[in-house]
């Protein structure tokens, strides 16, 4: 008997591969494979503005990489001594603007890099709602237009809350994706929405702004050759289905839940040769994270010495991994 809804996952004509650049960007989901790709030592590059979430702050964000956008003080705003900025995640934030600045600009400089020899993008949306500035916000920065990408817990009367249309959100990706090929002809799109629920925005809303984003999701999968879909968010909503499969908050997917769904990520967008270096690559990071209690044991000199030799091996097999901190950890014999 079947416990779990089976569900069709196309799997990729031309599949990720170590060797690839990836490029991730969007909602903390996005972090999720972000991360586990990282860990198995793929070369990725991950949300250089923070965690966004709306359609126009990920395109707003993709565009300024293009064109190497360098931010000035004008750009940011003073809260609470702080300076921020709205296109930025609170994590760019600083006491000190001219930091800030040195912060923005050198991850608009690294995106920029980045993204020119990028084989992929992996973009998780998580919201159709923008948060557009009103006349309260008296310390606007000056080079906002459109909605917000992070609020900083301004005051809520700073804001006008919005849901993009289909239309409005199709327009925005078209274009963006239209410069993004001009910039670089061998991108390739893996689009996918983030299966955490946007509780704050109501049950009732919250599922109409997703459903926006997998209209035109779709929309832009069925315009483009080389944009696919990968459907997270079903597999989280449709197959698994159960509370048991979310955090305390009930909005966020548990450990189980992320690592099924990176599973089938793996299983359908990565090839089949980089599914089994992934797995010699686990093991090493596992070893790489044991903690001895009696590091001074002839036990543990021996294991250091054996994961040294292996991941020494590896090294040699596949020059583009990076495993300098994984030398570095096993060599202290």
């Amino acid at each position: 008997m079947d416990l779990l809804m089976k569900i069709d996952i196309k799997k990729l004509e031309s599949p990720v591969s170590y060797g690839d650049k990836i490029m991730l960007i969007g909602s903390c989901f996005t972090e999720h494979i972000g991360n586990a790709l990282a860990d198995s030592k793929f070369s990725v590059l991950q949300n250089p503005n923070g965690i966004l979430f709306g359609p126009d702050s990920v395109c707003k964000s993709l565009l300024s990489y293009i064109e190497n956008k360098q931010y000035s003080k004008k750009d940011l705003f003073q809260l609470n001594e702080i300076w921020n900025s709205w296109n930025h995640h609170s994590r760019f934030s600083n006491i000190d603007a001219n930091e800030a600045i040195r912060i923005i600009n050198e991850s608009q400089q690294q995106a920029h890099e980045f993204l020119k020899n990028a084989d992929w993008l992996i973009i998780t949306l998580g919201s159709s709602f923008t948060y557009r500035l009103t006349h309260h916000a008296d310390i606007a920065s000056e080079s906002i237009s459109n909605g917000v990408a992070n609020c900083h817990r301004a005051p809520a009367n700073w804001f006008e809350k919005d849901m993009f249309t289909i239309e409005e959100t199709n327009l925005m990706f078209e274009n963006c994706i239209k410069q993004l090929k001009a910039f670089n002809p061998k991108l390739k799109f893996i689009l996918t929405v983030s299966p955490v629920r946007h509780i704050r925005d109501g049950v009732v809303e919250n599922n109409r702004s997703k459903a926006r984003l997998i209209e035109a999701v779709h929309y832009l999968v069925s315009k483009f050759d080389s944009v696919y879909y990968f459907p997270a968010y079903e597999l989280l909503i449709d197959v698994l289905r159960d509370y048991r499969f979310y955090d305390i908050d009930l909005v966020h997917p548990n450990y189980p839940a992320t690592e099924f769904v990176l599973e089938k990520f793996a299983e359908n967008c990565i090839d089949e040769k980089s599914r089994y270096l992934m797995e010699e690559i686990r093991k090493i990071v596992i070893a790489r994270k044991h903690k001895a209690f009696q590091p001074a044991t002839k036990a543990h000199q021996q294991f250091l010495s054996t994961h040294f030799e292996k991941v020494k091996e590896l090294q040699l097999k596949y020059s583009f991994l990076d495993l300098k901190e994984e030398l570095i950890y096993f060599s202290q014999t």
